[in-house]
């Protein structure tokens, strides 16, 4: 088994704990084993825009010196969030030798950060991975359901931090017809599901989610992927305020593990918009 440097992010242990569960499964299955490799903190949550502010970065900089002091070269996340929010960072001060020394110097108790660590979404490591090694593992195809995959603002914006190319991503598909999934596409499925504003604005986020519903179901889709905590969220829980028929919302990862045979690690449950009866429909779900 080879163990990948990983950090979870704090929603793992919390509202995303099927992500965390899923995700560790899918890759223990793959021969991968997912290990906290340094003692993290909260990766700051979002990158802040403002550039005279360097402190908005220290603590995805603390995490990444605390990786690197532990011998971590490549880091995997699979919250879309800390992704973008740790890739930005690191960007920032690979490119500016000034901010990188004013922070180290500010975190005068942790380790310095050299930029050695290189951050990873776990999409682009089950892509490395490849689709033949997940083909092969599959017991149970998902060739009865059509997805959509979602993936929303983090994974996509800005260019620089992107898995995919931003206009036309297709590494969430490739990895999920891996499985069997017929997939379905719209250019919706690549807009801000309302992110934050799920707090003090719902009637944005209820608008946004309706919209990306709407489309996905209009092009067939059974189910959403999403890669993002937050947008699970918003897609999942929010659907409670809309009249309309409602669709499951499925982290990429509860789809490998089902595939995989893995549907215990799924915890279903856990979900607003139950998929059990649809899955059990589809039979890719035992009863």
């Amino acid at each position: 088994m080879r163990e990948i440097a990983y950090f979870p992010g704090c929603t793992h242990f919390s509202t995303a704990r099927h992500f965390e569960t899923s995700a560790a499964e899918v890759f223990r299955t793959l021969g991968y084993e997912l290990a906290e490799k340094f003692s993290w903190v909260c990766c700051g949550t979002v990158h802040g825009l403002s550039t005279d502010n360097l402190m908005q970065n220290l603590a995805a900089v603390r995490n990444l010196a605390r990786a690197e002091a532990a011998g971590v070269r490549r880091l995997v996340t699979n919250c879309a969030m800390c992704y973008n929010t740790l890739k930005q960072a690191n960007e920032l001060v690979r490119e500016n030798p000034e901010a990188l020394k004013n922070i180290n110097d500010f975190m005068d108790e942790e380790p310095d950060y050299h930029g050695e660590v290189e951050v990873l979404h776990s999409l682009q490591l089950l892509l490395e991975i490849g689709a033949e090694e997940i083909e092969k593992r599959v017991v149970k195809p998902l060739d009865s359901i059509r997805v959509a995959p979602y993936y929303g603002c983090l994974l996509l914006r800005p260019r620089s931090v992107a898995v995919d190319n931003p206009e036309k991503p297709k590494i969430m598909e490739e990895i999920l017809r891996a499985a069997g999934a017929k997939i379905v596409q719209d250019a919706r499925l690549r807009y801000c599901c309302g992110s934050y504003h799920t707090v003090d604005r719902k009637e944005i986020v209820v608008s946004r989610i309706s919209e990306i519903i709407s489309a996905s179901k209009r092009k067939g889709a059974d189910i959403i992927a999403v890669a993002c905590p937050l947008c699970e969220f918003n897609l999942d829980k929010r659907q409670e305020y809309l009249t309309s028929e409602r669709i499951p919302v499925l982290y990429f990862t509860q789809l490998l593990a089902l595939a995989f045979g893995k549907e215990d690690s799924c915890l279903f449950e856990k979900h607003f918009v139950d998929p059990r009866p649809l899955l059990r429909e589809r039979g890719v779900l035992d009863e």
